[in-house]
């Protein structure tokens, strides 16, 4: 354990006030819908990825964008030593892309659906937009890490792939309450 989440630690137990339970926190969060995102890399020659839903827009000079990790993914020993990784942001038609890289246990690219990037780090066929992205810090936040990214390159509706027919234009993958959603002209406000 680092001196810095020790420390975290510390200043949190020393809080006397009332707080959340995990359980109370989550339904806090069900309620909140997220666009849905693949954290793409490679680390000791093999290629790791999983499902992110806690990535957000930093700063736009410089351009910076975070999403945070569980300290206990089986993911993050790569994220700790990563220089730098990619940020595939799903389309709707791409919750079974989601749900792949959201199960444990198993070979997340071994299903096909990606290509890499000139510089080598993988990228999702078809997803609306992807970042490659430098790490510039990792932060320690309770059990988890927020990872900081510095925006390197991007490409954004180019090269989308296949998408069923009767699709029509793509939108994001929300995640809201435990399901996949999508979002269009019929929920604008």
């Amino acid at each position: 354990m680092t001196a810095e989440l020790t420390h975290l630690e510390a200043l949190l137990a020393e809080q006397d006030e009332p707080q959340l339970s995990p359980d109370e926190y989550k339904s806090v969060f069900r309620g909140h819908p997220a666009g849905v995102a693949v954290i793409a890399l490679e680390h000791d020659d093999r290629l790791v990825g999983f499902t992110a839903t806690s990535v957000i827009s930093v700063s736009a000079a410089p351009p910076l964008l975070a999403f945070s990790l569980a300290s206990t993914s089986s993911s993050w020993p790569a994220v700790s030593a990563a220089r730098t990784l990619t940020v595939s942001f799903l389309a709707d038609h791409q919750d079974d892309v989601s749900a792949r890289f959201a199960t444990s246990g198993i070979d997340r690219f071994a299903d096909g659906g990606w290509s890499r990037l000139d510089t080598g780090e993988p990228v999702v066929d078809g997803a609306l937009s992807w970042v490659r992205g430098r790490v510039v810090q990792r932060t320690p936040v309770g059990d988890s890490y927020l990872v900081s990214l510095r925006a390197l390159s991007s490409s954004v509706g180019r090269g989308a792939g296949p998408r069923p027919e009767a699709a029509g234009t793509p939108s994001p993958l929300v995640y809201h309450d435990r399901t996949y959603h999508r979002i269009g002209d019929h929920s604008a406000l």
